[in-house]
């Protein structure tokens, strides 16, 4: 009897150390979507450098593609995910009601509309050509609020896509294909060093709302129930790493975007200190307001207007996060009064 019982230890002692009894699942191979190199993203790279999307059984590849690339990608399935703005989302799931934003974790980019070293005000460029990437995309829709700010409306300019991210249009603005266009941080401050002018900056202005969310194509989430909530979590995990680990957050910005070291902490330190990503990441109903009062143009704007947004706009499974307690059990008991308050705000 006790040699049947050694032998059977043994066998048990083997089976543990092959592995077989504590093999993991394979991880589900996805693609998310992310249409700009800025702070926008800088949860994602976190989540994908500090193994968060593995922790929840993912093993994601992070693609960029510019608007409209990523609602293409949605829709087409490539893609799982996208981390888009909230006027971009809003325009392209009212055309389209298979889409859903899920959350909303970023306030808003350092945003400014550089300008040639010749140019002092935003009323000088009257007549001016003001790179875009894309009609109605995040830079051609901030750039008619800082104008309307200064009593130039949309149509005073010449408005020059460039068909790319922040990166060619800095290269258009340097060479004088364009007088103008908006710049994120990073990237505008070697122009402000070289003498281009900074115009104004949407971080400077409260009423300009310019927020990000999770965008999903309605049938992928349909499908798998659980992959919403576990991005979701991952990039909260995320967050938390960001503002806990500075270095680590700086590292890996500057795997997706090789910026100067010193120039990605310098946005970082303006980041952490208006707290720009959202720990519970509802969508504020006044970032909804603003996108529907300043439409890009009048047929968007009839378009937005006659769509019921509490279609594709859902603030439920961060409500039920918040019920489980997942939140608080990774931020801690502190985080309930921010619970309480962004629940008031949330879009509805």
């Amino acid at each position: 009897m006790a040699l049947k019982l050694r032998i059977a230890l043994l066998l048990a002692l083997a089976l543990a150390g092959s592995g077989i009894h504590a093999q993991a699942p394979p991880l589900q191979k996805i693609v998310i979507n992310y249409p700009t190199r800025t702070g926008q993203i800088w949860p994602l790279y976190i989540a994908k450098e500090g193994g968060y999307y593995q922790k929840y059984g993912y093993d994601v590849s992070l693609v960029f593609g510019v608007h409209p690339a990523g609602i293409a990608m949605l829709v087409s399935g490539e893609a799982a995910m996208t981390a888009y703005t909230l006027e971009q989302a809003m325009i392209a799931s009212s055309k389209d009601g298979s889409l859903v934003a899920l959350g909303s974790p970023y306030k808003k980019s350092l945003f400014a509309l550089m300008a040639l070293k010749n140019i002092n005000s935003i009323r000088e460029l009257k007549g001016k050509r003001i790179g875009i990437s894309q009609i109605g995309d995040a830079p051609y829709n901030y750039s008619i609020g800082l104008l309307g700010k200064a009593g130039v409306s949309q149509r005073d300019v010449e408005w020059i896509p460039l068909g790319t991210d922040a990166n060619a249009r800095a290269a258009a603005l340097v060479s004088g294909r364009v007088d103008a266009t908006m710049l994120t941080a990073p990237i505008y401050f070697k122009l402000e060093q070289e003498g281009f002018k900074d115009l104004g900056n949407i971080s400077d202005h409260e009423d300009i709302y310019a927020p990000s969310v999770y965008l999903f194509k309605k049938a992928t989430v349909a499908a798998n129930p659980k992959l919403a909530e576990a991005l979701m979590k991952a990039h909260a995990e995320a967050i938390k790493r960001f503002y806990e680990d500075k270095a680590f957050a700086v590292k890996a910005y500057m795997v997706y975007d090789k910026q100067d070291q010193a120039d990605v902490e310098r946005v970082y330190d303006s980041y952490a200190k208006v707290n720009n990503y959202e720990r519970i990441p509802f969508i504020p109903a006044a970032a909804v307001k603003y996108v529907l009062d300043h439409p890009a143009d009048e047929n968007i704007a009839s378009q937005m207007r006659a769509f019921d947004f509490r279609k594709t706009i859902d603030n439920s499974l961060v409500d039920r996060l918040v019920r489980e307690g997942f939140f608080e059990k990774l931020f801690g008991a502190d985080i309930k009064a921010e619970e309480e308050r962004t629940a008031k705000l949330a879009f509805r």
